[in-house]
């Protein structure tokens, strides 16, 4: 199983990025993804789900409405767009996949990758 997070870097505030998230390994279209961040000196937090088929999304508050998860299960690739960024976004991001009912939490995903380094500067 492998999950590969890229796309990554540095960005003004009030600029975009979009987080790609390369799988194999696994039945890929039967997962939930996640994407969590983890800024330095903090616990990893969750950011977005999508559900299977990508019907179904998930955020947190504070990403709401600026972050969009998107899926291409043909490509077994998982997205981010990341809109509207903001310094408190700084946070290495990582991708997750899992079959559980939980998807907020990082206890509902069997599968991680090794994230990516977002850097939002002021």
């Amino acid at each position: 199983v492998q999950l590969q997070a890229f796309g990554g870097g540095l960005v003004q505030a009030g600029g975009s990025l979009r987080l790609s998230c390369a799988a194999s390994g696994f039945s890929f279209s039967s997962y939930g993804m996640g994407w969590f961040r983890q800024a330095p000196g903090k616990e990893r937090e969750f950011v977005a789900h999508i559900n299977w088929s990508g019907g179904d999304t998930r955020y947190a508050d504070s990403v709401r409405g600026r972050f969009t998860a998107s899926r291409d299960n043909a490509e077994n690739t998982v997205y981010l767009q990341m809109n509207s960024l903001k310094p408190e976004d700084t946070a290495v991001y990582y991708c997750a996949a899992g079959r559980r009912l939980i998807v907020t939490a990082t206890r509902g995903y069997e599968f991680w990758g090794q994230g990516t380094l977002v850097t939002v500067s002021s």
